[in-house]
């Protein structure tokens, strides 16, 4: 009976880590995806002391070439995947619409729009192989139209045009992902992870990686019967 692998893009640290360590308590082989080889060698270090088992992969998300050495020597090693999470983006500026760039959105867009793309194509023929495998997409409540445009909402003043349509634009891709695979048994979702404290706010927020990180291991490890094409947040469904 073989263990189930996982591949975590952005797994060196914060929400990514912390989704790395739960996966690896309940049992997962984990692929600990991360641009630098040194920050996966630590993050490595610091799962095994807590008796994960995991192995650090580099990978470049915005880099076709590093994308498909990841996926040829997950091939070689494991011959399969059984979940794939897209976690790996970028903020960008913290700016009004009017004032962001051109060239910043152009550069969110690569981290948290064609990334995922490109990976969850690359990765695609070890997940069938795996059979009712499992693809979660790292998105964002900013990513809720039906949030954004609502001015009761708490993230109704949080008006970030690259950012905020990045993981908008990440929930399309996840409707349109799901839809294809329907029929293969691969299910495929977004999460939510909520406001947490990560180096991408400051750590300003009010969740704690171990909260957002839980609600991302409940979407991996969905069993024949659960969901596909939905976005979660804690296990609850969060408009679109």
């Amino acid at each position: 009976m073989y263990k189930k692998t996982v591949l975590i893009t952005g797994a060196n640290k914060s929400i990514g880590f912390e989704t790395a360590r739960q996966l690896g308590h309940k049992g997962y082989s984990v692929w600990l995806g991360s641009r630098d080889a040194a920050r996966g060698e630590e993050a490595l270090r610091l799962l095994s002391a807590q008796g994960v088992e995991a192995r650090p992969i580099v990978i470049d998300v915005t880099d076709e070439a590093s994308v498909r050495q990841a996926a040829d020597r997950v091939l070689t090693e494991d011959g399969k995947l059984d979940v794939l999470i897209n976690n790996a983006g970028i903020p960008g500026q913290m700016v009004p619409p009017s004032q962001q760039s051109i060239n910043d959105i152009r550069h969110i867009y690569e981290t948290n729009v064609f990334a995922p793309v490109l990976v969850t194509q690359a990765f695609l023929p070890l997940l069938k192989k795996a059979g009712n495998a499992t693809i979660v997409m790292v998105s964002s409540g900013l990513g809720s139209l039906g949030w954004l445009s609502d001015p009761d909402n708490q993230f109704y003043g949080v008006n970030i045009l690259g950012y905020n349509s990045s993981k908008t634009a990440l929930n399309a891709i996840t409707v349109a992902f799901a839809k294809e695979l329907a029929d293969s048994g691969i299910k495929v979702n977004a999460a939510d992870p909520g406001y947490t404290a990560t180096d991408f706010n400051g750590h300003s927020g009010y969740r704690t990686v171990e909260q957002a990180a839980s609600g991302i291991a409940w979407l991996a490890t969905l069993d024949g019967k659960g969901p596909t094409g939905g976005f979660y947040f804690d296990g609850a469904v969060v408009p679109w």
